[in-house]
């Protein structure tokens, strides 16, 4: 359990508001302005300064911030754990991104969990946005994410890395040769949600060349990989993705990668998880085995 105070404190961090954090806690707002003057003086820096009327966090509110997250949700899966009746094996609350849920994680996930039977396993597919929000708040223990994510917020190991690649149609018409990245703009292009790690990658690659998704002729933003690969083969456009998701397509001769000469992008999987927590071991451990299963399976 831990100490009121820091249960306050992650309250205010959730409403940054004082009066708001008092009727969730049931408390008197002098209350709540009391656990924070305890912890200022127990750590000795401010947590929370104003600027203007809008409340925000110090540099070192938010470091605390971090850490008390980590041993909330920490606390939770502990208590699980030791009020069970019988001994049993933790529950991993596991999240994938998309293209790794569809695409890469089946087989070395199954291997796992022939290696662990009976073991309580429950796998969420989002984008990487959404599953970082879901760890910080405690519903999600162990991620496998494809998109980019604070390395000082996690701990992490790489899975793998893979190729990023431009994809079309093998009937697609291109109006001119395609030689580089620019000479893609005139196309219709096909691409996923704000949030994914696919479309991230993406805009940063066209950010260090003055460009946007916006330069392209025309662009469809789809929620999806299963539903943009189905759009590629009606050659309705082009896409970027990471080549896993497209190779099966690829090999059948449906699709074929676009060859560009400035677009050699290669981008890491990670399993991350929450910095310092008490259970880093267990999740390294898993992430590792899950690793060389992958490894495995590839001879």
């Amino acid at each position: 359990m831990l100490d009121p105070k820091i249960m306050t404190f992650l309250c205010v961090c959730r409403h940054m508001n004082y009066t708001r954090a008092a009727e969730e806690l049931h408390i008197t707002q002098p209350a709540v302005s009391q656990h924070i003057r305890g912890l200022e003086e127990y750590y000795g820096a401010r947590l929370f300064d104003y600027r203007g009327r809008r409340l925000e966090l110090t540099p070192a509110g938010r470091e605390l911030e971090r850490a008390a997250d980590t041993m909330a949700n920490d606390a939770e899966l502990l208590r699980d754990r030791l009020s069970a009746r019988q001994p049993v094996q933790m529950p991993l609350h596991f999240g994938v991104t998309m293209t790794i849920g569809e695409y890469v994680i089946g087989r070395p996930l199954a291997a796992y969990m022939r290696n662990h039977p009976g073991g309580d396993l429950r796998m969420e597919i989002a984008n990487t946005e959404t599953l970082v929000a879901k760890m910080k708040t405690g519903n999600l223990n162990l991620c496998l994410v494809e998109g980019t994510f604070q390395r000082k917020e996690f701990d992490w190991e790489r899975y793998d890395t893979v190729r990023y690649i431009a994809v079309c149609s093998v009937r697609h018409h291109f109006r001119k040769k395609i030689r580089v990245l620019e000479d893609l703009l005139d196309e219709q292009l096909i691409l996923r949600e704000p949030g994914s790690g696919t479309r991230a990658i993406l805009e940063r690659q066209l950010s260090g060349r003055n460009l946007s998704v916006e330069d392209f002729r025309s662009s469809i933003q789809i929620g999806g990989m299963h539903t943009i690969l189905e759009l590629l083969e009606e050659d309705a456009g082009i896409s970027f993705m990471y080549q896993p998701a497209a190779q099966e397509m690829i090999r059948k001769g449906v699709l074929v990668e676009i060859p560009l000469q400035d677009f050699q992008v290669r981008h890491d999987f990670s399993f991350i998880w929450e910095k310092n927590s008490i259970f880093g071991e267990r999740y390294r451990s898993i992430a590792a085995e899950i690793t060389q299963l992958r490894k495995g399976g590839e001879r």
